[in-house]
């Protein structure tokens, strides 16, 4: 068991609650647009609402659902996994990063590597069995999450590449139902890129003059605190005008607008309690608004696809 949780906490498992909640959005949103038309009366016999689509999903491909999350995890815990191993240097020197798992001696750097390449092959095996896009993108998907370790090194937007990584989520999600590329998904992995690399921004405040020492790239490193947070400001605008068109485009419901409500107040809050001088909330400013943002949005938006569009 101390095995377990050494791992999960070196792969920030609690994490998930960032992208996770928008796979599900792009699940769901896949079964809407599921044609089922093929189907045998026998093998639907009702109308294809909302509800019948999900009933017939579960009952043809009940384990759909589930590769899909174990892709979100094999996914995460190859990244997080890799990261750590490519930054355990740094992280020893990082007064705030010295108790990781790796610089503290906690997990071996070869034994985090393995545990990385084992979850990169899980993660691409489980796509195998979703559908063959799937499948094929599955390495284009994987040179995304591991590549984000190496752009510190050299560029500031590292930020950016952290949100494209988390924004395959809804995307991948609608394909493993659909099998196929829509707009809809697409504006909400906007959405995310915008959302994840404003907050991350955010978070990096803590390391500015760490790494701008050690020669790393960041918004913050580059800009100050101060310009950092207005970077940060004007991607998490974006983000919601991201998930506005979606509401749009997608013809959504007063539930989904709810859930815009709630989310974009979690933007707010987050740079009303953090300053460039007082960086005291930045962990609940990360964990806990994002969190609620990502949760509350999810279950408004599929709400909305059942008691809504799906009445």
């Amino acid at each position: 068991m101390s095995v377990t949780k050494n791992y999960l906490s070196l792969v920030k498992f609690s994490h998930t609650i960032f992208a996770m909640p928008f796979a599900f959005i792009g699940f769901f949103l896949g079964i809407r647009d599921l044609d089922i038309s093929d189907a045998s009366p026998n093998a639907t016999g009702i109308m294809p609402t909302m509800w019948n689509k999900t009933l017939y999903l579960f009952r043809e491909k009940g384990w759909l659902f589930l590769l899909v999350l174990l892709c979100m995890v094999f996914a995460r815990n190859a990244a997080m996994s890799f990261n750590r191993y490519l930054d355990r240097k740094y992280d020893a020197l990082n007064p705030r990063t010295a108790v990781r798992e790796i610089p503290a001696g906690i997990l071996s750097a070869k034994s985090v590597l393995w545990f990385a390449i084992l979850n990169g092959l899980l993660f691409i095996v489980a796509t195998y069995f979703i559908n063959r896009i799937c499948f094929y993108l599955s390495p284009v998907a994987l040179l995304v999450v591991l590549g984000y370790s190496y752009t510190k090194r050299f560029t500031a937007l590292c930020h950016l590449v952290l949100g494209l990584g988390l924004s395959l989520a809804p995307i991948g999600a609608y394909l493993a139902v659909t099998g196929v590329f829509n707009t809809l998904p697409v504006l909400f992995a906007f959405a995310v890129v915008f959302w994840v690399s404003g907050f991350d921004i955010i978070y990096a405040l803590q390391d500015e003059q760490f790494d701008r020492s050690n020669k790393l790239y960041s918004i913050p490193s580059q800009l100050g605190g101060r310009g950092a947070l207005r970077v940060s400001e004007l991607l998490h605008l974006l983000s919601a005008a991201s998930v506005i068109a979606a509401g749009f485009l997608g013809g959504f419901g007063w539930l989904y607008w709810c859930g815009i409500a709630v989310f974009a107040g979690m933007l707010l809050y987050q740079h009303s309690i953090v300053k460039p001088n007082d960086l005291r909330r930045v962990n609940l400013a990360f964990m806990t608004a994002n969190g609620i943002a990502s949760v509350v949005f999810a279950v408004f938006v599929i709400a909305d696809l059942f008691l809504v569009q799906g009445s």
